[in-house]
């Protein structure tokens, strides 16, 4: 039931929130979601989790795009969108978040979740 909270949490596909969530707040609230079990999934908080994961995710694929275009080496070398290799597990994805040492979770998630990809998917060459 764990897992199927977290993976509702970090759902990728639908426009970013408005405001840039800090990697501190993100964790707060995806362990607030993650203790209230099914319930919550009526809570507001997870679809500001989702859009923000979602908005961050959308703007990585344009930036790779736009460096591809322009003859740029990409930040990093993900498996194509949409294939198994491509997800990441959103239990993966806060524990990876909880490596970031407390002193630095003041960062915004977008740079986080560069960091995270630029780290699981070096370019080659």
């Amino acid at each position: 039931m764990r897992a199927w909270c977290a993976a509702a949490l970090v759902a990728l596909t639908i426009p970013a929130a408005a405001d840039a969530m800090s990697v501190a707040q993100f964790l707060e609230k995806a362990k607030a979601l993650q203790a209230q079990g099914v319930f919550a999934l009526a809570s507001p908080d997870i679809d500001l989790l989702k859009d923000e994961m979602r908005g961050i995710t959308r703007d990585y694929r344009a930036d790779l795009t736009a460096a591809k275009k322009a003859g740029r080496k990409p930040h990093s070398c993900p498996p194509a969108p949409g294939t198994p290799e491509s997800k990441i597990n959103p239990m993966e994805l806060i524990r990876e978040l909880e490596t970031i040492p407390v002193a630095q979770r003041g960062k915004s998630m977008k740079t986080a979740f560069y960091g995270i990809m630029k780290r699981r998917y070096p370019c080659k060459g």
